[in-house]
C-alpha cells in the first residue's frame, strides 16, 4: 500500500493566529491525532511557504494502555507495540544490524528533558523532510549547528519548526553533542531514501503524525504549482518509523535542469556555484556539509531561512550572499536537482 503522489500545500494564507496557537509547544516534532490540511498558495510573497513547513499539534495517539497489539514492519524480526513506536526515550530500532550501536544519548536521551535523537533522525541517521538528515555529515559541523542552536543564532522563519531543536541544543550536555555527533558522522548517507520525480499533478495532502505530509483520503489530484511535495513511500510505515522506508519528492516538471544550471554555474550570476564551498561532488569539504541527495524540503527550508535572516552564527553569514539573489522558484529549483543527483532523477 505504497502512496507514489505527492500533495499540496502552499504559501501559508493566514499563519499568525496558526502560530500562535502552537508556539506553545516545546517540541515541533511531535504530531496531532487529526491532521493538519494545508491549503492550496494565497498570493502573499512575505510569508513562508506551508508546504515546507510542515507543523502540527501534539501526537497523543500512543494507544490505549492496554494495547498490547505487536506491530512488524517488513524485512524485520522485531516487533514494537503502537505506545512503542512514539516513546521518544526508547524509539523503535527495526532494523539494529544496519547500524553500529548507538550511544545512549541516540538510542534513548535522557528523561525528562533530552529525547533520544533516534526518534526523529532515525537510527541510520536519514531523518525526515522535517528534519535533516545526520549520516554522513562532519561531527564538527553537528557540534557547531548545536551550539548555534543552544546560543538561539539558528532559528527558523517559522520559530515552530526549530523548538524542538532549541530545547534538545540546550538540554544536551557538551558530551551528549560529541557522542552523537560521532555517531551519525560515522554513517553513510542512504543512497535511494527519497526518490525525485518531476510531476504537473499531486494528491492533496495533510500533515501527519510524524511531521510530515501525507495523501489525504480518497486520491483527489491537484497542479503542484511552485511547490516540492515531500511524501513517504508508504505511509503506514513511516508512521511506524520505519528507517527502511523512503520517501518520494515531487517537484515541478524542468526545475531539476533548472536547478543544475543554478548549482553548477551559479546561474549567470544569480548565485555562487554552490562546488566553491560543498566540494566538485556536493558532498562536503571539512566542516561545510553535503548538500546533495538531501530532501529537498529540507534544502528548499534552509535556503529560505537563509534568506529570511533567520539563521546566524557563521554559517548563516556564509550562506548570505549565495541566497540573496535567489527567488522562491530558484530555491525550489536547486533543491530539486541537489535532491536528485544520487536519487535515479539526475546524475
Amino acid at each position: 500500500m505504497r502512496s507514489f503522489f505527492g500533495a499540496p500545500n502552499a504559501k501559508i494564507g493566514a499563519m499568525t493566529s496558526h502560530f500562535m496557537a502552537i508556539a506553545s509547544l516545546s517540541f515541533a516534532v511531535v504530531s496531532p491525532v487529526g491532521a493538519v490540511t494545508q491549503s492550496q498558495p494565497s498570493v502573499a510573497q512575505d510569508l513562508p511557504p506551508g508546504w515546507a513547513y510542515p507543523v502540527s499539534a501534539p501526537d497523543s495517539s500512543g494507544g490505549a494502555v492496554g494495547d498490547k497489539a505487536v506491530l512488524h514492519v517488513p524485512g524485520s524480526t522485531a516487533g514494537f507495540t503502537k505506545a512503542q513506536t512514539t516513546d521518544r526515550f526508547a524509539p523503535p530500532d527495526w532494523h539494529p544490524q544496519e547500524h553500529p550501536a548507538m550511544p545512549a544519548v541516540v538510542s534513548k536521551g535522557r528523561q525528562p528533558a533530552l529525547y533520544a535523537c533516534a526518534y526523529c533522525h532515525l537510527p541510520t541517521g536519514a531523518g525526515r523532510s522535517e528534519n535533516a538528515s545526520l549520516a554522513g555529515l562532519p561531527a564538527g559541523y553537528i557540534e557547531e549547528q548545536m551550539a548555534d542552536m543552544k546560543a538561539g543564532l539558528r532559528l527558523s522563519a517559522v520559530p515552530t519548526m526549530t523548538a524542538a531543536m532549541n530545547a534538545e541544543a540546550v538540554a544536551a550536555s557538551d558530551t551528549e553533542v560529541r557522542e552523537a555527533a560521532a555517531y551519525f558522522a560515522g554513517l553513510r548517507p542512504r543512497s535511494g531514501w527519497i526518490r525525485v520525480v518531476e510531476s504537473d499533478t499531486v494528491p492533496h495532502t495533510e500533515v501527519i503524525p510524524v511531521n510530515v505530509l501525507a495523501p489525504t483520503p480518497g486520491g483527489a489530484l491537484e497542479p503542484i504549482g511552485a511547490r516540492i511535495i515531500e511524501v513517504p513511500e508508504d505511509v503506514g510505515l513511516a508512521v511506524l518509523r520505519d528507517s527502511d522506508s523512503g520517501y518520494v519528492a515531487y517537484v515541478p516538471k524542468g526545475s531539476i535542469a533548472t536547478g543544475r544550471d543554478l548549482v553548477v554555474t551559479g546561474g549567470n550570476g544569480k548565485t555562487i556555484a554552490c562546488a566553491t564551498c560543498h566540494g566538485v561532488d556536493l558532498r562536503g569539504v571539512a566542516n561545510i556539509p553535503q548538500i546533495a541527495s538531501r530532501s529537498p524540503t529540507y534544502i528548499f527550508r534552509q535556503l529560505y531561512d537563509f534568506k529570511s535572516g533567520a539563521r546566524h552564527g557563521a554559517t548563516g553569514a556564509l550562506m548570505k550572499a549565495p541566497v540573496a539573489g535567489l527567488s522562491d522558484s530558484d530555491m525550489i529549483s536547486i533543491a530539486a536537482y541537489l535532491a536528485s543527483i544520487t536519487s535515479g532523477a539526475e546524475n
